[in-house]
C-alpha cells in the first residue's frame, strides 16, 4: 500500500501540472490532506461517486502519461544508479573494476538525460 501511495505521489509530482485544476485539487485533498470522499463531495457540493470517478480519471490520466513518456521509470532508474554509485563510493578503496563501474554509471546517467 505504501509503495502504491509513493508511486501516486511521484506521478503527481511529475504529471500533476498536466491535470485539470479540479483534478489537482481533488488529488491533493484526498492523498495529501487525507479528506474522505464524503468530505470532498461536501466541499464541491457533488456526490461521493463523482469524486471517486474524478480521482480515478486523474490517476488513469497520470498512468497514461507515464506509459507514453516514462518519466517515473526514468527517475527510478536514475535513483538506482545513484544508489549503486553511492555504495561504491562508501568503500575505503576502489579497485579498477569499481572505478570502471562508476564511469559506466556516469555515462548511463548522462545518456538517460539526453533521451
Amino acid at each position: 500500500m505504501l509503495e502504491k501511495l509513493y508511486r501516486i505521489n511521484l506521478l503527481y509530482d511529475i504529471y500533476g501540472p498536466l491535470l485539470t485544476g479540479r483534478q489537482q485539487e481533488t488529488l491533493e485533498l484526498y492523498f495529501s490532506e487525507n479528506y474522505s470522499l464524503a468530505e470532498i463531495a461536501a466541499e464541491y457540493k457533488t456526490s461521493r461517486q463523482a469524486v471517486y470517478d474524478l480521482i480515478h480519471r486523474a490517476l488513469d490520466a497520470m498512468e497514461n502519461l507515464e506509459e507514453k513518456l516514462g518519466l517515473y521509470r526514468l527517475f527510478n532508474e536514475q535513483q538506482e544508479l545513484l544508489a549503486e554509485a553511492d555504495e561504491l563510493l562508501l568503500q575505503e578503496k576502489l579497485n579498477a573494476q569499481d572505478l570502471k563501474r562508476l564511469k559506466q554509471i556516469i555515462a548511463d546517467l548522462r545518456s538517460s538525460n539526453e533521451k
